[in-house]
């Protein structure tokens, strides 16, 4: 990449590579429930340790960016789906999960939702040859109809399982570990950028006396500009 200079009221920058899209100021966009699972499921892996759910609302919302008000639901949904482990321990109940056990519990879950697919595909194909079948020769009649509802229906639950299937991979821990990585690639990247962003308004200040404030003004640069922890 060539060094680009910028220009501005009479004055050069020299020219600094850019690591990283520049802050927009549009907000974040919301985590999706089964991007909340994952990112509650690294916790749990990072760590492995033991867990109240007071304990999970305060790293949660601080580590993983889930609001505290969702936490409780999403652990009660790992909980259910035999991701998490829960055990009540005189007034209180602990959570844990391993990745060892996670992902033969995935494994079993994406086994009978295959099962359950292959059988619905299956009754399907059946009931498209008894449809096709029953078109020969004849013209509409009401077990026509009442087949092509079935087939319907099976087709809507056929969709139904390839979602939950795709929903326990969300779960898996090389999937977690390869959000993991990806997430620390883009935090390194970030603040790589930010470095270039605080070396050109210190050389600015040095250079021709700027205030700090006029260049985060000039250049958008938001007020709370800082590294990412």
């Amino acid at each position: 990449m060539q060094p680009q200079t910028k220009v501005m009221k009479g004055f050069s920058l020299p020219a600094v590579p850019l690591m990283w899209p520049p802050y927009s100021g549009s907000k974040k966009k919301g985590l999706s429930a089964e991007e909340k699972r994952a990112r509650m499921m690294e916790i749990f892996f990072e760590t492995k340790d033991v867990f109240q759910l007071k304990d999970m609302e305060k790293i949660a919302p601080k580590e993983k960016g889930i609001t505290a008000m969702s936490v409780k639901e999403i652990l009660q949904s790992l909980v259910d789906d035999g991701m998490v482990d829960c055990e009540r321990i005189g007034t209180s109940n602990y959570y844990w999960a391993f990745p060892s056990k996670a992902l033969h519990a995935r494994k079993r879950k994406l086994e009978v939702l295959e099962s359950q697919l292959s059988e619905g595909n299956q009754k399907r194909t059946n009931l498209q040859k008894s449809i096709e079948k029953a078109k020969i020769g004849r013209s509409e009649t009401e077990e026509r109809t009442m087949l092509a509802k079935e087939l319907s229906s099976l087709r809507d639950q056929r969709e139904q399982l390839k979602a939950e299937v795709e929903k326990y991979r969300e779960c898996d821990p090389q999937v977690v570990e390869e959000i993991r990585q990806a997430n620390k690639v883009a935090k390194e990247a970030a603040n790589r950028w930010t470095d270039n962003i605080f070396a050109i308004k210190s050389w600015a200040k040095r250079k021709f006396g700027f205030e700090e404030n006029k260049i985060d003004k000039n250049f958008g640069i938001p007020e709370d500009f800082d590294y990412i922890d």
